[in-house]
């Protein structure tokens, strides 16, 4: 069973984006080897007369170096600071047919793609082409401000195809950090986050329990979507009480904040990391152009992770939307 941490997380996953804007040690730098050895694994998916998704990872085979660097990224998400961003692919030399066997066949390296949605999508297409109006476009394929929240899986990756006209900061939050400072400065609090609660789309037909916060051998997990814990309590016929809308006031106050926060800016090229049960994430309102192949895009990986943590039995682990037969919807 899940316990209530009543001491202040004190490893570098509790980290402040206002700490961390003043260095960059948080990007790292592909060398020309490492961008050259992704180049032949791509090479290699072609020459096979291959294509996403219908290759293995040893269809993309990588050097030893960059196989430990890909074990120290996942160390990283798993026991550092839960993200991680990747500069230096040359976006511009690729198609995006290429970029998509690349990231994808990176991600074939640190875990296991699990599929995003019920059409089985192993890779989303982030980009603004949907109409809020109607009940069938999510968020991220608009122009819209994206709450913070953690996905169905290990980690979620992006890879930057393409910068809006302006905005689209990608912002990320640490769950540790939040809760050191529920648990200093508003302590009465802390028993409603970690008492279990509706969650709408955990994957089931009907919203299910999922506590926002969780310790169980030694590691804080956090899920979070303030949207969805209201649809979660209206399908199910239920109402938040008073101290329970409190709490998620204050939740989020604090990941709104600018201490807490880290903004950036992802570049063409630049790849993110997060691992879903430490870092929430978010991204701000954009302004796109208005040629359709102009616009912002990134791909989107959900990753199963070798070394992830073991989830309390109460805080049930998520590894994708299970894909189901289109034909009739």
């Amino acid at each position: 069973m899940s316990v209530i941490l009543k001491e202040k997380i004190a490893s570098r996953v509790a980290w402040k984006g206002s700490e961390l804007a003043r260095h960059e040690d948080w990007i790292y730098r592909l060398s020309e080897a490492s961008v050259n050895a992704l180049d032949q694994a791509l090479k290699a998916v072609q020459q096979r007369g291959l294509a996403f998704p219908g290759f293995t990872q040893a269809d993309f085979p990588i050097p030893d170096f960059l196989a430990e660097e890909i074990r120290g990224f996942a160390e990283e998400l798993e026991n550092g600071r839960g993200f991680i961003v990747i500069r230096g692919l040359p976006a511009e030399r690729y198609t995006e047919d290429e970029l998509s066997i690349l990231y994808y066949g990176l991600g074939l390296h640190m875990g296991t793609p699990v599929t995003q949605n019920e059409r089985g999508d192993l890779l989303g297409r982030v980009t603004n082409v949907g109409d809020l109006n109607k009940k069938t476009t999510r968020v991220y394929e608009t122009n819209a401000y994206l709450p913070y929240h953690t996905d169905l899986s290990d980690v979620v990756g992006l890879l930057s195809i393409r910068k809006a006209k302006s905005g689209g900061l990608s912002s990320l939050v640490s769950a540790a950090a939040i809760y050191n400072e529920i648990l200093e400065k508003y302590p009465e609090y802390m028993g409603l986050f970690y008492r279990p609660i509706y969650f709408a789309h955990l994957g089931e037909a009907l919203p299910s329990l999922s506590p926002i916060f969780s310790q169980y051998e030694g590691k804080l997990a956090c899920r979070y979507l303030r949207k969805y814990i209201e649809l979660g309590q209206e399908l199910r016929g239920l109402q938040l009480s008073r101290v329970e809308v409190e709490a998620l006031n204050l939740f989020d106050t604090l990941i709104h904040d600018q201490e807490f926060r880290l903004d950036m800016m992802m570049e063409p090229g630049d790849m993110q990391f997060c691992n879903n049960y430490v870092v929430m994430h978010s991204r701000t309102h954009f302004e796109d152009h208005e040629d359709l192949a102009q616009r912002r895009k990134l791909l989107r990986l959900w990753l199963k992770m070798p070394n992830a943590r073991t989830l309390a039995p109460e805080f049930p682990g998520r590894n994708g939307i299970p894909a189901r037969d289109m034909a009739g919807a």
